[in-house]
Formats: structure tokens, C-alpha cells, sequence
């Protein structure tokens, strides 16, 4: 065919190939970015203010997937925090984990290392009820997390021992913010089985 000589013809073509292309990638970007930010109506990211609002865990039964599920008022550090002061929080918290490396032996969304456990969903790991707000002596989750993060130490976790990396007092409160706003992200069931896990399933 005498037009596949034209050096036209194959300009045209990678043209046209590359405009559909950068279309569709517009699109999903578009898509993507309103799927990922917070409080948006359809997106899986609640706004920064559910850290005021009980998370759990329950199969849907419309997908027979594990969703975090938002219920009533449940305050953390006994303070209702407004839009402002919860973005800042987030900002704060995921600071945290930077600064601190927590993702050199953690993993968040299955990135990072695979030393220590995911931090995920771990606000609502029941490990926090069962055994360490007895061994902290505190009254609730959010303040025997705090405990923990800021003098890990004090309390050994089985072979492999949490160094102290001197988180103070307003990180440590910024870190379980964070960490409580993580677990209500629908993740699509990740981490895998979380929820049987902690049924005993």
C-alpha cells in the first residue's frame, strides 16, 4: 500500500495515538484524584474529621468485602476536633511517620518494610482493648497507643522490641489521629483477612 510509505500517514497516526492516550490519562488522573481526597462524596477517603467518630470493621454484605464503618461520636484525647484542627493533625501525624522512619519497619497500604506490623488498619486491631491499655494502665485506646509510641520500651513486644524515638507528647497525639483516620480509608478489604483475623476466623 503506497499511503504506509508516506511519512505522513505514520505521523498522523502517532499523533492521533498519543492524544487518546494523554485523554484517557487526564481522565483517570481526574478519577483517581477525586476517588483519594478526603470527604469527598463517592471518594474512599473520609475527611480528616472521623477521627471524632467510632471506626469499625464489618463484612458489606452487598460485596462480601470488610469496610470500615463510621458510627456515632467516639472522641479521642477527649477533644472534638473541628475541620482545622484535624487537617492539622493529619499533617502532623503523617510528619511523624516520616521523620520517625516508621515505614523502614512498618508497612501503610503494604508499602514500606515488613519487619513490624502494617499500620493500616491498626486503630482498629483489638490487641489495643485486650492487651496493651492493661499493660499501660490507661483507661482507653487512644491514650495507651500514646503510651506506647512515646515509650515503647517500657513495654516489650515479644522478640522484636520498638526502639524510642523520642515521639513527645503532641506527636504522639497527632500519630494516633492519624493512625484512627488510616483505618476508616476503605481499602477494598487490604490488609487480606484482617477482619477474620480478629473474629478468631
Amino acid at each position: 500500500m503506497p499511503f504506509t510509505r508516506d511519512p505522513l500517514f505514520w505521523r498522523a497516526g502517532a499523533i492521533s495515538s498519543v492524544t487518546v492516550m494523554v485523554a484517557i490519562l487526564v481522565f483517570l488522573t481526574a478519577d483517581t484524584l477525586h476517588a483519594m481526597t478526603p470527604g469527598e462524596t463517592g471518594s474512599h477517603v473520609p475527611p480528616y474529621t472521623v477521627i471524632n467518630q467510632r471506626i469499625s470493621y464489618e463484612v458489606d454484605p452487598a460485596t462480601n468485602d470488610w469496610r470500615p464503618v463510621v458510627g456515632r461520636k467516639e472522641l479521642i484525647f477527649d477533644h472534638e476536633y473541628t475541620p482545622a484542627e484535624a487537617a492539622d493533625l493529619m499533617r502532623k501525624g503523617k510528619l511523624v511517620l516520616q521523620s520517625r522512619a516508621c515505614m523502614s519497619c512498618h508497612t501503610v497500604f503494604g508499602n514500606g518494610g515488613y519487619y513490624a506490623p502494617d499500620l493500616t488498619k491498626s486503630w482498629l486491631d483489638p490487641v489495643w482493648q485486650q492487651t496493651w491499655m492493661p499493660v499501660t494502665q490507661k483507661k482507653t485506646k487512644d491514650e495507651a497507643i500514646a503510651a506506647f509510641l512515646m515509650h515503647p520500651e517500657r513495654y516489650p513486644t515479644w522478640s522484636r522490641q520498638m526502639p524510642n524515638l523520642n515521639i513527645q507528647r503532641d506527636e504522639a497525639i497527632a500519630m494516633v489521629a492519624y493512625l484512627k483516620w488510616l483505618s476508616a480509608i476503605d481499602t477494598n478489604g487490604f490488609p487480606n483477612n484482617f477482619g477474620q483475623r480478629n473474629e478468631g476466623r
